[in-house]
């Protein structure tokens, strides 16, 4: 007796999945719902709010000096240009210019912070595609010349504490610019190297190009600003289009993306770091004379009033929005952290890939929960 075998169809039962809100890929306590049907996902849910600290509220119960240590807990990885956000925000209500030195010095902090957080942001993204020691330890290894050269001028190595209202905690100790110099002339064949690695890498090629395409119109729509804006064609800045500190004095290009894939948000950080050893370099050379330091402990106390000012850190647009009463506490304070932004698009760029692909696309994305959360 023939037997023949009866074909059926075979369906596929879409369920949910939790990742994160402890995983490795999820760079921090952030939890992704993911909807699969099969290993694709078809729909996703971002949930937030593990880290919260209630930032926001504590300032209204400190100084405006005593609350400078709590913006180094927001981007963690970025401190140096998130104290330098906060004092320009504070500056710009209580109507204080810094002086020349003071703005060179910042300038080289926060450029050298921007590359020593993209050699982590880039490195660890290597990480969440299977690349588990080499290029991080490299990376590791290159960020410790910016990080001991931190520890020398203000003492930290993580959490810096260094900008004031009105200038730096400290001048440059003595043989710092040389050693700045030393560094820019360091860094620049190690990033080529780096560069090398992963652009002639075909695993990690075929990774991420075409990988989480974001359209410049749905960047814009979704405020994503920074790297993940340029890599998507924008060429916004704020060292270029709204200057601040002395950036309008210095040469220097801003990259940008054609595709605004993962491959795209990766290249653009890789060139970004290029561009801030030509900006640290130029503000190293010219250094001006004076003392840039501000006297520990001093009470502001701004008229009635409010200001807002934001900056280019390394994940994006970082403002502050600060309302004065008049007393030496702020009112009230509200942080436009970059990060935040940037995750809320995640959904429309992993709906429909594997979740393999989501892991690269999230790690592209370079987000710190410390400033989502607050």
């Amino acid at each position: 007796m023939d037997y023949t075998p009866v074909k059926e169809d075979i369906a596929t039962e879409e369920f949910w999945v939790n990742m994160g809100p402890q995983h490795p890929s999820t760079h921090g306590v952030l939890r992704l719902e993911l909807k699969l049907s099969g290993e694709t996902v078809v729909d996703s849910i971002v949930h937030i709010g593990y880290l919260h600290r209630s930032i926001e509220k504590i300032a209204e119960k400190r100084t405006y000096t005593q609350f400078i240590p709590f913006t180094d807990r927001l981007d963690y990885l970025a401190s140096m240009n998130n104290n330098l956000a906060y004092v320009l925000a504070a500056e710009k209500l209580m109507g204080i210019e810094a002086n020349d030195r003071a703005k060179y010095i910042r300038v080289i902090m926060a450029e050298l912070g921007r590359i020593a957080s993209h050699l982590f942001g880039i490195t660890t993204f290597t990480q969440d595609l299977g690349a588990f020691a080499t290029p991080l330890f490299y990376g590791m290894r290159e960020r410790e010349k910016i990080v001991e050269l931190f520890d020398d001028i203000c003492g930290q190595r993580l959490t810096y504490n260094y900008m004031r209202i009105g200038g730096v905690s400290r001048d440059l100790p003595n043989g710092a610019d040389d050693k700045i110099k030393k560094i820019i002339s360091y860094m620049r064949p190690k990033i080529d190297d780096l560069e090398a690695m992963f652009s002639k890498n075909r695993i990690f090629t075929a990774r991420t190009k075409g990988i989480g395409v974001l359209t410049a119109e749905k960047a814009v729509s979704y405020s994503v600003t920074g790297p993940n804006l340029r890599a998507s064609g924008v060429k916004w800045d704020l060292r270029k289009d709204e200057p601040y500190l002395v950036y309008d004095k210095f040469d220097f290009n801003i990259p940008t993306g054609k595709n605004g894939d993962a491959w795209d948000r990766y290249k653009v950080r890789m060139d970004e770091m290029r561009e801030s050893l030509r900006i640290a370099e130029q503000a190293v050379l010219g250094l001006p004379e004076g003392d840039p330091t501000v006297k520990a402990g001093k009470i502001f106390r701004p008229a009635p009033g409010q200001a807002y000012m934001r900056s280019e850190n390394p994940r994006g647009e970082l403002g502050f929005y600060i309302v004065s009463d008049g007393s030496p506490i702020p009112y009230r304070m509200k942080i436009r952290s970059p990060s935040f932004s940037n995750i809320a698009v995640l959904p429309e760029l992993i709906n429909g890939l594997k979740v393999a692909d989501a892991v690269c696309v999230l790690g592209s994305l370079d987000v710190v929960m410390g400033e989502i959360d607050r």
